[in-house]
């Protein structure tokens, strides 16, 4: 019913992934597989919906907090994870990385340490070191049953006076794991114990696969505490702009609210925004649950071949994202060597793992969010890349 395979030329469009690969790889004749949006035409649903909304022909200031788009909200939490949201903790913001942003600021003081998994994200890293702060950091490792977290070593970094958040990655990017209803569970019990604050980034939610479920922050929460999320990973709608969450505690809501409009100027919302949501949460399931489908088929494509290649990887498909976290470590081969060879000769962009901090080492992060005869491409050049570096 759907169309993930045939290829879109994004050429040309102001891309970041396409048009402006040389800035972070230094050429521009790349295929590229880094940044985490996707090469997929949006939902039908959500391109009907704004084109209904822009022949109105007026766009002017408008308002987020609406029946309508906190409707879409909360249906979109009882259907997809059985989690009845209250509509007066909901709060906007132009991404969920400025939302963040801005609770560290609130929740923390200059030189304070934000406790974060690593790898991380590399926007945690400059949302935490651009305004002043520390990261404290705690690394995940890899077992035979996945990516997993030593809660004692996490006790000891909540329990340290200076730091005074936990930024979650639920899931977690760039590893791909989903947190148990146990783990939450527990680091909820350890942030309560410890006076640590929570936020939780929850925008990859809807791509958890083979049966894992996502289990929303606001269902395990203690006191102080925020999610933060958006629909523009999964329906591919970044660039529209607007993200959306949840603060549990009302003086941190208002305050949070106040900065947005007051200081910031940013109450009135991007309409196409609102109506994407609302037309995503309402009538695109049907849409997303095919890409889920798809993907999925893109992640044991990658897996099928790389170890077809280098039986002694192993790699597993992740639990969750369409960012295969690929640990090439048992390989033994330079890093900055592969990007050489990735880059100059086989002429494709992979995100270097060393990006996501010093656990990434070893780790490349391939986007796999596109039609599968890109993908075959990119894996190719990778396995002919790694050949040469052995």
């Amino acid at each position: 019913m759907f169309d993930f395979s045939t290829v879109i030329d994004r050429h040309g469009t102001w891309c970041t992934q396409w048009d402006y690969v040389a800035d972070r790889f230094g050429a521009a004749d790349l295929l590229p597989f880094t940044i985490s949006d996707m090469d997929f035409a949006t939902a039908p649903c959500v391109i009907d919906a704004i084109s209904k909304r822009l022949s109105h022909g007026v766009l002017g200031y408008s308002r987020w907090k609406n029946d309508e788009f906190l409707g879409a909200i909360q249906h979109w939490y009882q259907q997809r994870f059985n989690s009845r949201i209250n509509p007066e903790h909901v709060v906007y913001g132009p991404s969920v990385i400025y939302m963040v942003a801005e609770l560290i600021r609130q929740w923390s003081n200059a030189d304070d340490g934000i406790v974060v998994h690593t790898p991380a994200y590399d926007a945690f890293y400059k949302a935490i070191e651009g305004n002043g702060r520390k990261v404290a950091a705690v690394p995940l490792h890899q077992t035979a049953e996945g990516w997993q977290c030593d809660m004692t070593l996490l006790e000891t970094a909540l329990s340290q006076p200076e730091n005074k958040i936990l930024l979650l990655c639920s899931p977690h990017n760039p590893t791909g794991k989903v947190w148990t209803r146990e783990e939450l569970t527990t680091m909820a019990a350890l942030c309560e114990k410890h006076g640590v604050r929570v936020i939780s980034d929850e925008i990859h939610m809807d791509m958890t696969w083979n049966g894992r479920k996502h289990i929303p922050w606001c269902d395990v929460a203690g006191n102080d505490w925020a999610l933060f999320t958006s629909g523009s990973k999964s329906f591919n709608i970044p660039a529209l702009t607007g993200a959306y969450g949840l603060i549990g505690n009302e003086t941190s809501r208002t305050a949070y609210l106040n900065a947005l409009k007051g200081r910031d100027g940013l109450s009135s919302p991007s309409v196409p925004a609102l109506v994407a949501h609302i037309a995503a949460y309402t009538e695109g399931e049907g849409w997303l649950d095919a890409l889920r489908d798809y993907l999925q088929g893109n992640m044991r494509f990658i897996a099928c071949e790389l170890n077809a290649a280098f039986p002694e990887l192993n790699w597993q498909p992740p639990e969750s994202t369409y960012l295969a976290w690929i640990d090439l470590r048992p390989l033994h081969i330079d890093d900055k060597l592969l990007q050489k060879v990735l880059i100059g000769q086989q002429k494709v962009a992979i995100m270097p793992g060393y990006t996501y901090g010093e656990e990434g080492n070893g780790f490349v992060r391939l986007n796999a969010g596109c039609p599968r005869s890109k993908l075959e491409k990119g894996v190719q050049g990778l396995i002919n890349a790694l050949h040469a570096v052995r």
